[in-house]
């Protein structure tokens, strides 16, 4: 794992925090596959806060759907911290949500554009601040995803931390 408590630890505190604020939340999700959004779901009351989720697995569709520039697409690949800003931000816009969080890497076994499996990039859209972070994962394609739900999670925690 990444250090993070698992994800389903963290969803209900977030949620919390954010409706605390009266913010509303937004997925975008490449690796994740949904579960970001899944995890948050389960938490009771996450109506209240959660918007939505776009899963955007194709390149092209992190382009169509969450408004990240496809020349940076073709240069650096989805595997990227621009890459994962953008998302963030691309679903805030898309959903009309306060907060934007947004997932994009390699769950492996094999490498994508030239990144190593476990290699993610993790992002926060809130007003005011853009946060991204790399996260180095070890492990089976499982493990990567849970990594990923759980990193997501705790940076956006940090952000709105931050906020406060």
């Amino acid at each position: 794992m990444n250090g993070a408590a698992p994800a389903a630890d963290l969803a209900p505190d977030l949620l919390a925090r954010l409706g605390a604020r009266g913010w509303t939340l937004a997925v975008a999700e490449s690796l994740t596959g949904g579960g970001v959004t899944s995890v948050l779901v389960s938490v009771p009351g996450a109506s209240t806060v959660l918007r939505g989720g776009i899963v955007a697995y194709a390149t092209d569709l992190k382009a169509r759907l969450l408004g990240v520039d496809s020349g940076l697409l073709a240069v650096r690949g989805a595997v990227d911290p621009d890459v994962a800003t953008r998302m963030a931000a691309g679903v805030r816009e898309a959903t009309g949500a306060d907060v934007g969080l947004a997932t994009t890497g390699v769950a492996g076994p094999d490498p994508q554009d030239g990144h190593a499996p476990g290699l993610v990039y993790v992002a926060v859209s809130a007003p005011g601040v853009d946060r991204v972070r790399r996260i180095e994962l070890a492990g089976p394609r499982p493990d990567v995803i849970a990594g990923a739900t759980s990193g997501v999670l705790d940076l956006a925690l940090e952000v709105i931390s931050d906020l406060s």
